[in-house]
Formats: C-alpha cells, structure tokens, sequence
C-alpha cells in the first residue's frame, strides 16, 4: 500500500448549490472491523477492488466499517430552515475505484430514524432503510471524552446494540497501515461512496468535511445484525476490530442529489 496523505484538495470543500446539505453530526463513531476478503468480495460491485491491509499474524483482510451519529441539524443550505433532527447509521466497506484510481467507500446501505427516509428511498432509490435508533451519550469536555457512549437500533434491516469506552486519548496508531496519516486517509476521508440503487443501478455521491479531531475507543458490547446477516461478522464478535475511532461532533457538507454512474 502507498503511504498517503492530506492534500489541500481534500480539506477544501467543493463549491455548493442546489439542494446541498449541511449538518452537524453528534456522536459520531467509525467502527472497523477486519473480515474475510472472500466473504466480502460477493457484495461489492465488480468496478471496485478492495483495500486490504497485513496483520501483525500475516492474515490479509479487508475493512468494514459501521458509522453511527446524531444528525442535528440537517438542512438545506439554500433554505436553511426548516432543521431535522434524527439518528443515522452507515455500513461500508473500503475500496478503490479501478477506473479513477481513487480510495473511496462502498455503502450496503444506511439505517435511518426519520420520516423523511421517503425522499431518498423512494425518490433518488437509496438503499436507506427506516429505524429507530436511540443514543445515550454523555461527554466531558475537560477530559475530552465520552464518559458514556450507548446507541441501540431497531430495525428489520439493521438492528444494532453499542456500547463504546472511550479512552479521550489522540488516535496515536492504525495497524496495517504504511503510516498514521494514511490510515486516516483511508478510513475517516473517504468523500465519495458508491452504492446498488433499489432498482439494481450503480449510484454515487460525495461528501466533505474538514480533517477530524479524533480518540481512541474500545468496545464493550457490539451487535450489528447486518454484518452478521451478510456473513462478515458474527453476532457480538469483539475479537475482530481493527479500530475505534470518536468524535464528539463535526460538519457536514452533503453534495445532492445523488447521481447514477
């Protein structure tokens, strides 16, 4: 793997217009978890290879990662009111893009608490599916860390349980990686994801936000009954987790609408 690094392309947003979203995102966690490439390779569109990385035991595997947050204050920058508020959870995997060359994410699909999931699921097809997601959070702002991290989902796609212990301590190192910052890159930058629309397409759109001020988490409790469904991880496995990254919150940009290839 080329080490890779922050340009000033990444840490510039894209001029925006139309219906482009802005929001800030509380809560926010990526969780990433090592899995099988064979088992994964069944669910990613041909066009896209999958990044993969070492172990420290010589095992080559491939990186899913779920990512939940707290939408706070969703709206339109063309119309900035009114302002939605609702719990959001995406499940990815990293890939590169062989036609570009370029490291971005593929989505199975995001679990979604607010009754507006109708435009993007029915209107644009998005593979975003309606659930309930409740958060108990509480974070200190002298030590700089979640004193409590709990979300629990249901869902009939995606039903999940999270309990996070956050250390408050920088993201010092990735495993796997050449170096800290192109495990950065990989993992918390990617500003373009593609997707299987519900009418079988191929779908894509992209994202910005600035370079993000993370901790190191740990576990404590994890069910995600996606990757299990998809045979990527069994059901409360905590063995498997390449990393656990947090911050208490961060802007958004949402560029829209989304688009076919």
């Amino acid at each position: 793997m080329e080490p890779l690094q922050f340009t000033q392309g990444m840490l510039t947003p894209d001029p925006t217009s139309g219906i482009d979203v802005k929001t800030t995102l509380a809560h926010f966690a990526i969780i990433t978890y090592l899995v099988d490439p064979e088992k994964l390779r069944p669910h990613i569109h041909d066009r896209f290879e999958l990044v993969t990385i070492t172990t420290e035991e010589g095992e080559t595997r491939a990186l899913v990662s779920v990512v939940p947050f707290l939408d706070q204050d969703f709206r339109f920058l063309n119309c900035p009111w009114p302002k939605w508020v609702f719990g959001q959870t995406n499940y990815r995997a990293y890939v590169i893009d062989s036609e570009t060359g370029e490291h971005c994410v593929w989505f199975f699909g995001t679990s979604l608490d607010t009754l507006t999931i109708f435009i993007p699921k029915n209107i644009w097809k998005l593979p975003w599916y309606k659930a309930r997601i409740h958060y108990d959070c509480q974070f200190d702002q002298q030590q700089n860390r979640f004193t409590k991290y709990q979300m629990k989902t249901r869902s009939d796609w995606a039903p999940a349980e999270l309990e996070i212990e956050d250390s408050g301590t920088p993201v010092e190192t990735l495993d796997g990686f050449p170096d800290l910052e192109t495990g950065l890159v990989i993992l918390t930058h990617p500003t373009k994801g593609y997707f299987n629309r519900r009418d079988g397409k191929l779908g894509t759109y992209s994202i910005w936000h600035d370079r993000l001020q993370l901790t190191s988490g740990k576990l404590v409790k994890a069910n995600f009954g996606l990757l299990n469904q998809l045979e990527l991880i069994p059901e409360g496995d905590l063995n498997s987790i390449h990393s656990v990254l947090l911050t208490k919150s961060t802007e958004f940009i949402i560029y829209l609408p989304p688009r076919l290839v």
